[in-house]
């Protein structure tokens, strides 16, 4: 890397972004959805694993599908966004590592119960996930991230007879800014980290 973004995209994509809760009524091109994905899939993983699957939820029946996993307090919020977002884990993510990471045998790695490999793709899973956020804000989106549902439906709903699971779900859209909470503080520097 040659040198550092600048202010207006370090705000963007951090200091000035919020997490949104109401959204226009405006669509998300599926064409923008695609783009969204070729930038998260660059983003690192650990020996190039990507386990993360994605489910871009747009249509009125495939909110319908999603509907009864969501907690009350994400429903409306939900049934309105024009795109939420299902960030899933695949436990035989290293049935794809010969592709992904061919230099070595890292499927082997990964051999046996999908147990052993749970740890590894949640964690990776959800850096995707978190990819996917800041590639959103990139793009001129906003991002919506929440739990507040039930993983079991969501599963049965949308990754039956799969390997894969979900660990959380992100609203997309263009933000109104009615339903946008007072901002939240942080931890200072010296609250939260140090340099050894």
């Amino acid at each position: 890397m040659s040198h550092a973004l600048d202010a207006a995209a370090l705000d963007q994509l951090f200091r000035t972004a919020r997490t949104q809760n109401a959204f226009l009524d405006k669509p998300v091109p599926a064409s923008l959805l695609q783009e969204l994905y070729d930038l998260v899939k660059w983003g690192p993983t650990a020996a190039n694993t990507t386990p993360a699957r994605f489910v871009f939820v747009t249509s009125k029946e495939a909110k319908e599908k999603l509907a009864p996993a969501l907690s009350e307090g994400n429903l409306a919020k939900t049934m309105a966004a024009p795109v939420t977002a299902i960030i899933g884990f695949d436990l035989d993510f290293h049935e794809k590592l010969p592709y992904l990471f061919p230099h070595t045998d890292a499927k082997a790695w990964f051999d046996g119960p999908q147990e052993g490999r749970h740890e590894a793709a949640i964690r990776n899973g959800s850096l995707q996930g978190a990819y996917l956020i800041l590639a959103a804000r990139a793009l001129g989106l906003d991002a919506g991230p929440m739990s507040g549902f039930d993983a079991a439906k969501v599963d049965e709903a949308f990754f039956a007879g799969t390997s894969i699971k979900s660990n959380f779900l992100v609203n997309l859209g263009y933000g109104d800014p009615a339903g946008l909470f007072p901002r939240l503080p942080r931890l200072s520097f010296d609250e939260a980290a140090r340099i050894a």
